[in-house]
């Protein structure tokens, strides 16, 4: 033990640095040669069977997604209780919202009734998105077809928008 200490007295603190890292970077790849060898017989192992892997579902046919469309609209009769819900929304969101705009249109083909609603409203550019994606989820057969934005002045914290917003009713429950 003496003469290991007198051995490393005499090469200096950079070789005795230099022995202990090389010790450790042995003891390192010996203990990490058991784990790569088990990783490697992990990796030949065959794949399991396709019939024991779980299989994606089918994709809807074209019939199940048209009646989930139509499962999905909005009944026409309640459109006011609608554009009610939007209104305090709105409100609730801190926006100044004006008289709307409606038009209600039938299209023929589809048997869907479409109810435009054009809002204009001043607030936040922060409390205006809020309101649209309130309510998108509170009426889930609307979709927000466009959005305007205006500010009087750059540092004007109040925004006046414009939304379009598309309600899709059905005639019968």
């Amino acid at each position: 033990m003496l003469a290991l200490r007198l051995a490393a007295m005499r090469a200096g603190a950079p070789a005795c640095i230099a022995v202990a890292l090389l010790a450790a970077g042995l003891a390192t790849w010996a203990w990490l040669l058991p784990q790569r060898a088990a990783l490697q017989e992990e990796l030949a192992r065959p794949l399991p069977a396709a019939s024991t892997m779980a299989e994606a579902p089918a994709p809807p046919t074209a019939n199940e997604n048209l009646a989930l469309f139509y499962a999905t609209l909005g009944e026409k009769r309640h459109a006011e209780q609608q554009v009610k819900t939007l209104f305090d929304l709105a409100g609730k969101s801190g926006l100044v919202l004006r008289q709307g705009e409606y038009k209600l249109a039938f299209d023929k083909a589809s048997g869907v009734t479409t109810y435009q609603i054009a809002l204009p409203v001043k607030g936040t550019y922060r409390n205006i998105w809020q309101f649209a994606l309130e309510g998108l989820a509170a009426v889930p057969f609307a979709a927000l077809d466009e959005v305007s934005f205006r500010r009087e002045t750059i540092a004007d914290p109040t925004v006046e928008a414009r939304l379009r917003i598309t309600l899709y009713l059905k005639e019968t429950p």
